[in-house]
């Protein structure tokens, strides 16, 4: 990209998406990817400047598609829960699913299609066994709300909630290996340390996951 003055652009991440920048850090140079859930393109637009991948997205709301193709870039309109399957098998080398999994109806269903449709699968979620929400729960008797779930109980679209470790389990009954995992603090840092799945759990706000099929494994 390049501004009026002829001189190179590099957009930016939202700051309000902290894990979008993380995620662009996982993502190998060039790849063909797949962003599911992509809203109005922004790592989209960002992997296409920083990493030249050949990037599509799909995405759900008629608005996200709209300013996504008004950056320039190839997003249509799609369901995660029932259009993944109209792609082939292996068709990406990553498939991106950031904080969407979550908003699914069929969250399983959905992490199995990324699997198959892409040699890695990128995933990223809020975490709702962060202690906070677990103090929020033991004090107050209500539903949290908090940075990163900011709705109330009536009006989220978060219809399944999972924590950390009910990721963790649900890689598990998928046949899915994780190749790596990052927990991340209020601020979108990793929790860099090696710690259990319980600690990240109670610690981490979001967690983000690197995933492929394992080998030997049928699609």
């Amino acid at each position: 990209m390049v501004d009026l003055n002829g001189n190179s652009k590099i957009p930016t991440v939202p700051e309000a998406r902290v894990d979008l920048e993380v995620i662009a850090s996982l993502v190998p140079t060039g790849v063909r990817l797949l962003d599911v859930g992509c809203g109005d393109g922004s790592l989209l637009e960002y992997l296409g400047a920083v990493k030249g991948v050949e990037g599509h997205g799909i995405e759900l709301s008629q608005k996200g598609v709209n300013a996504g193709v008004a950056r320039g870039l190839s997003v249509i309109q799609g369901d995660a829960d029932t259009d993944l399957s109209t792609w082939p098998d292996h068709a990406f080398d990553v498939a991106v699913l950031s904080q969407t999994l979550q908003a699914t109806q069929h969250p399983r269903r959905v992490l199995e299609q990324l699997l198959r449709i892409g040699e890695r699968a990128i995933v990223s979620i809020p975490n709702f066994g962060h202690w906070r929400i677990r103090w929020q729960f033991l004090v107050w008797g209500r539903m949290p709300v908090t940075e990163d779930l900011p709705w109330s109980w009536y009006d989220t679209p978060n219809i399944h909630f999972c924590t950390i470790r009910d990721f963790v389990e649900l890689a598990n009954e998928v046949d899915a290996e994780i190749e790596s995992a990052y927990a991340l603090d209020a601020k979108g840092r990793r929790l860099t340390f090696k710690a259990p799945w319980w600690f990240w759990n109670l610690f981490g706000e979001q967690a983000i996951f690197v995933l492929r099929k394992k080998p030997g494994r049928a699609g």
